[in-house]
């Protein structure tokens, strides 16, 4: 009955401090009262520029460690969370593992990036304060701890989900995007980058494949976003090394990475 009594108070705290300075550091107690967590990032997604960190807090200094040189500077683009955002996904709660490519934990974003966060587990609740922007509050499970969120404090999450949603969705409503994103448009802004930088000239398809391969998908689930077979996508991919010579993924991520902030 207490802790129920704590986490009402907490809420009405931050309900208390919306549009204030106090609110980020409320808002983040009840979360954590609620479901408790070893870090915590909240992002704003928009259509035409990077992302915006508007809060962090880990005990684990890895957690945050690259967010503002790798992940804020265009390996976001990789990201399962941004995913949700291009496709404005309804409003809740997004476990990452459930929401990953089937081989993301094997792509060079994962591993070249984060895992260094020591991160073992990362919820998401999402929301949308005006049009052409997300903010996405992430919960993580990281070394500190070494423990996943268990079902208890996943559905205790998604029963939680409409009043983060609502409560990010007032404390941010200020923020707005203009312009649209496409892959279409990003695609071609890659292939410029890529002929600028490197002199390859890569076809729409090579450049649709190459970003589906480091976001972590495989064949099979690349042929069905892309509506053809993944013998298909195979070809695809050996044109693509051939071209950028090389001859591995995590060639193909130090190729990009450094070009997808442009």
């Amino acid at each position: 009955m207490q802790k129920g009594v704590e986490t009402d108070e907490l809420l009405g705290a931050a309900i208390k401090s919306l549009h204030s300075p106090q609110f980020d550091q409320v808002f983040s107690a009840w979360l954590q009262a609620c479901v408790p967590f070893d870090n915590i990032t909240t992002l704003a997604y928009f259509q035409s520029q990077p992302p915006k960190r508007l809060m962090s807090e880990s005990i684990e200094p890895k957690a945050h460690e690259n967010i503002d040189t790798v992940y804020l500077a265009g390996a976001y683009l990789l990201d399962p969370f941004h995913d949700l955002h291009i496709a404005r996904s309804p409003r809740g709660v997004y476990r990452l593992s459930e929401i990953a490519p089937d081989q993301f934990q094997r792509n060079r974003y994962f591993l070249e990036y984060y895992r260094n966060t020591t991160m073992v587990d990362e919820i998401g609740f999402v929301s949308y304060p005006s049009d052409g922007v997300s903010i996405h509050v992430c919960l993580g499970r990281d070394s500190n701890s070494g423990l996943r969120f268990s079902n208890r404090l996943i559905a205790i999450a998604k029963r939680m989900a409409p009043v983060v949603a609502s409560l990010a969705e007032s404390h941010w409503d200020a923020l707005n995007s203009t312009g649209t994103y496409t892959e279409t448009d990003f695609t071609a802004r890659l292939i410029g980058a890529v002929h600028q930088e490197y002199d390859i000239s890569l076809s729409p398809r090579q450049a649709e494949v190459a970003m589906l391969i480091l976001r972590g998908h495989s064949s099979v689930s690349i042929g069905l976003r892309l509506g053809i077979s993944a013998q298909t996508v195979k070809v695809f991919r050996k044109q693509l090394y051939r071209k950028c010579d090389i001859s591995s993924q995590a060639e193909l991520f130090n190729l990009l990475l450094p070009l997808l902030g442009s």
